[in-house]
């Protein structure tokens, strides 16, 4: 198979992917707490994932991806005080936390399929998973990473001395750094909560060996990942805001309970901000997809995010979803003159396929280079010009080719980008799209003026077609358009 170089934010480098069983790819990826409307920064990081889970199925690797639903145990703040978030959002709704929990649930995957996301294989609930949490937690207490307390269970981080590997910060600092341990039953301030007391009142509660409780939110994760994909799996993915304190507790309760590495490599897609100020509910300045999509088309969103690597930052703006939306367009009717093509006799052109095969070749090295979808959406646009070119000069271009031409669109551009809707009857719904044929009758006018040496309509017209994104070239072969 191809080989692919990720960056692993565990070992801060860039390494070439080695499965944990070959041909099989086990992905774990944090998925939402489900007490609002997904945003712009949600779709930043699920696209993300979606996409590098889309490409090794395209290399041939049978995946299997989970995304959890977290439906309990997340705490409002770092310090693990105050209230779950399912629970704040249920009182402010006056409904039940699962109601809130479902009803956001199906908002969420709406969303995501607006976006042309493919389900995950396995989405797995936070609060479907209490035994094995509850295993997972006893099993900790048994060798002595964690201690409970007042109904309240913790991880010793003193005892685990490979803690803040993944995000590089060390537990004497950790602890240092808090003035006043605000969690009176906690050991020291550094250790976090496996399952919490729940006081009477509290509706989502569950009975365990230390009383009526829930559990904490990173040892969900932990569960979960490992009942499906077994320890290690191969890749660990998330935000990097998740990195502290979420992914470097999920390492050290899975690590300390089994002594076998929990993730072999641990991918961390960047934040969306506006302005240069990052996107998020808390922070009040969120973008909820429901919102982005009635003024741009959901592809385009896709498009937006994908133009850049999902390890940089981006900044959102009207013009950035304008461009991206023109850029779409273009690629779209790069695919419908395919689509709309008269082909002539079989046979192909030998050296358009060279010029196909040359395209997937860079489109490979894009996307094996730690997915670099940025790379990848350029050589399609490369690709899209000589394509253009040759269908310009092949009125009925040669069958094979013209099929070769459509299937490396779908496996790349469709398969794996996801820029193609399923549907392609939709698709040339969408608009004049192939202007193709008008582009045609407007050429031959032009080269009529030219021969009647009427040079100074035949640049007024090319002038106008540029301020319409239209560009014409002279060439020896005859003139040749391009849409910008």
């Amino acid at each position: 198979m191809t080989d692919v170089f990720i960056y692993n934010s565990l070992t801060r480098k860039k390494e070439k992917f080695e499965p944990v069983h070959p041909g099989f790819v086990g992905i774990y990826v944090c998925g939402p707490t489900v007490y609002g409307h997904a945003h712009l920064g949600h779709a930043k990081s699920y696209i993300s994932f979606d996409v590098i889970v889309r490409y090794f199925r395209y290399l041939g690797y049978k995946v299997r991806y989970v995304q959890n639903i977290t439906d309990v145990g997340h705490i409002l703040g770092d310090a693990e005080e105050g209230e779950d978030r399912i629970l704040k959002q249920a009182r402010l709704e006056k409904l039940e936390p699962m109601e809130i929990a479902e009803s956001y649930t199906r908002s969420y995957f709406e969303d995501m399929d607006s976006l042309n996301l493919l389900r995950p294989d396995i989405s797995p609930r936070a609060s479907g998973h209490i035994p094995e949490q509850i295993d997972l937690v006893k099993e900790l207490i048994d060798r002595g990473y964690a201690y409970e307390k007042n109904g309240n269970v913790y991880f010793n981080v003193a005892k685990y001395k490979a803690y803040g590997k993944l995000s590089g910060r060390k537990v004497d600092d950790l602890i240092a750094g808090v003035r006043i341990n605000v969690q009176y039953d906690k050991q020291n301030p550094a250790d976090f909560a496996l399952w919490k007391h729940a006081d009477p009142e509290h509706i989502m509660q569950w009975n365990s060996p230390w009383g009526k409780g829930y559990p904490g939110w990173h040892v969900e994760c932990s569960a979960m990942a490992v009942k499906y994909l077994g320890q290690p799996f191969d890749i660990h993915g998330g935000g990097l805001e998740n990195i502290f304190p979420h992914h470097e507790c999920e390492i050290a309760q899975s690590e300390a309970v089994s002594n076998k590495p929990f993730a072999k490599y641990w991918l961390h897609n960047n934040m969306v901000t506006i302005d240069g100020v990052k996107m998020g509910k808390s922070l009040g300045n969120s973008l909820t997809i429901k919102d982005i999509i009635k003024k741009y088309d959901p592809l385009a969103v896709r498009f937006f995010i994908l133009n850049s690597h999902y390890r940089s930052a981006l900044d959102f703006s009207d013009a950035a979803l304008e461009a991206a939306q023109k850029g779409l367009q273009k690629f779209h009717q790069g695919f419908i003159r395919v689509l709309n093509a008269d082909a002539g006799a079989e046979g192909k052109d030998d050296v358009f396929e060279n010029i196909i095969a040359a395209y997937e070749a860079k489109f490979n090295e894009g996307m094996s280079d730690d997915f670099n979808t940025s790379r990848a959406i350029a050589a399609l646009f490369d690709f899209l010009k000589d394509l253009n070119n040759w269908l310009d000069k092949h009125k009925n271009p040669p069958q094979e080719t013209l099929n070769e031409v459509r299937k490396i669109l779908e496996k790349t551009a469709g398969n794996v980008l996801g820029l193609l809707p399923e549907d392609y009857e939709e698709l040339l719904k969408k608009g004049p799209g192939d202007i193709s044929e008008i582009m045609a009758i407007i050429l031959d006018i032009r080269t009529q003026l030219r021969i009647n040496k009427n040079y100074e309509l035949a640049d007024e017209l090319r002038d106008k077609l540029a301020k319409l994104n239209i560009e014409i070239k002279d060439t020896p072969e005859g003139p040749t358009w391009e849409q910008n």
